[in-house]
């Protein structure tokens, strides 16, 4: 085990073993792999690609909680400097997940690859529109848990990982498979999960460790899933992209 920033180290993905394992730890790995994003998101699924005139939103994110979104058009739909809030009500609440640090600021215990094996208490989560599919998205650690299961439970896994292949989306190498949740499965947001019951195919960027497609593979939930399109990877996010917009008044 090694216990080093690998955030930076090249997502080429060589010496990678195409596995449950990996997948696994890849799905916990994206709080130490990007800081900032730039992406474009569509709320439905594709088999190869988002099909011409499906609807998209363009997004910003900059961690731990900054978030700009807009429609195909550069209309503002949302924006937020991830400030809210008062900080009297933050250090004097009851729960002690207050004082808990930014995942960026605490150390994982990772493996070989730079992938994280096992995840330390932090106040993880990141900003959000719509559904919550796009948070999850950012952080798909919902599909394997902070740390692998004793080995003589496996039934404890959120989801049975099998089928795990290397494969590209947009360029960008990936690792893919079909999940299946069990029992232990318990999603971030509830009413949009990444996955529903039966097969699902899910593919996680190499770089990112962000969940870039998902599909169900059930005739009967077809339409569950989405895409993720990365455009930039830690590139400079000034904080006045995330300005929350002044409230006008009638006068």
């Amino acid at each position: 085990m090694s216990t080093w920033d690998d955030r930076h180290r090249p997502g080429d993905g060589h010496g990678l073993a195409a596995d449950s394992s990996s997948f696994r730890k890849l799905c916990r790995s994206s709080p130490w792999r990007w800081e900032t994003l730039q992406c474009e998101y569509w709320d439905e699924p594709f088999i190869s690609g988002p099909s011409p005139g499906a609807v998209l939103v363009r997004a910003w994110v900059k961690r731990p909680g900054a978030l700009r979104v807009e429609d195909v058009d550069g209309v503002l739909l949302e924006s937020s400097s991830g400030g809210s809030g008062s900080p009297a009500g933050l250090y004097t609440g009851a729960s002690r997940k207050s004082w808990l640090l930014p995942p960026q600021l605490v150390t994982p215990v990772y493996d070989d690859a730079g992938l994280v094996t096992r995840r330390p208490e932090a106040a993880y989560g990141d900003p959000g529109f719509g559904s919550g599919c796009f948070s999850a998205a950012l952080d798909p650690v919902e599909l394997t848990g902070n740390f692998p299961v004793p080995i003589e439970f496996p039934g404890s896994n959120p989801v049975l990982v099998t089928e795990v292949v290397r494969t590209e989306q947009d360029s960008r190498p990936a690792l893919e498979a079909i999940v299946v949740p069990t029992v232990a499965y318990h999603p971030a947001h509830q009413l949009m999960p990444l996955c529903l019951p039966g097969r699902t195919l899910i593919r996680i960027d190499l770089q990112t460790g962000i969940c870039v497609a998902s599909r169900s593979l059930e005739p009967a939930t077809a339409q569950h899933g989405h895409w993720l399109r990365i455009i930039e990877v830690d590139g400079y996010c000034s904080d006045q992209l995330f300005d929350e917009p002044v409230p006008t008044t009638n006068l």
